[in-house]
């Protein structure tokens, strides 16, 4: 037996245990996945479904998350000398291993439905699993030290003795609340990805080493 089905704007006509190559689906390597959009089965009593055959389906294994040949485009202006440049493009693409064909009942095996990367159903899964997952991140927030926002001594320390930190940068420390190394030095991860935000610097702190050397600051 075997079935046409379409997907990512192409047609393809498989068998169980064939190897393809389709336009990336939003599904990791190892994952059964599910094709309801089947316009033809085959076989002794062919069904040419209106559009697609009622019940059918064709299941699959992703085996893997890859990307096709480069191609090669090549633009050439008229009547500008010199103007020309080239593009390179690889698409991405998901190699699957078909498992079974169903007849009927495709709609009620309970595998998940094959659904393009980019497509509406994808990303509308995503937010839902990304608004899942913002109460955990609010509360890891919450239970994060603030060392960063204490007020430290009215006197402080020179900032300005770390590397790449100038008066500008010593000024908006000043502001965020941190006026001590030793402030700097019992910074946590999750103070420094919170500075990182408030100073628009994003890995700078880890990047200058800034907590190593405000322990030796401390320390001498």
């Amino acid at each position: 037996m075997f079935a046409v089905l379409k997907t990512g704007g192409k047609q393809y006509k498989v068998q169980s245990g064939d190897v393809l190559r389709v336009e990336k689906l939003a599904a990791d390597a190892g994952e059964k996945v599910q094709f309801n959009e089947v316009l033809i089965l085959g076989g002794d009593k062919p069904v040419i479904g209106a559009p697609f055959v009622e019940g059918a389906a064709v299941q699959a294994e992703v085996v893997d998350q890859i990307k096709g040949d480069k191609v090669i485009k090549f633009v050439k202006r008229r009547r500008k000398h010199g103007s020309k440049r080239t593009v390179g493009h690889r698409q991405q693409l998901t190699l699957l291993r078909v498992t079974e064909i169903l007849e009927k009942g495709g709609d009620k095996s309970g595998v998940k439905a094959a659904v393009g990367a980019g497509s509406v159903a994808a990303v509308a899964a995503g937010a839902v699993e990304a608004k899942k997952a913002e109460p955990k991140k609010a509360e890891a927030k919450k239970d994060a030290p603030k060392k960063a926002a204490k007020k430290a001594d009215a006197a402080g320390d020179d900032l300005k003795q770390l590397s790449g930190v100038g008066p500008a940068l010593e000024k908006k420390l000043h502001e965020a609340g941190v006026t001590t190394f030793a402030q700097i030095a019992a910074w946590t991860e999750a103070d420094i990805a919170d500075m990182d935000e408030k100073l628009s610097f994003k890995g700078r702190i880890e990047r200058e080493g800034w907590v190593d050397q405000a322990k030796e600051l401390v320390k001498g």
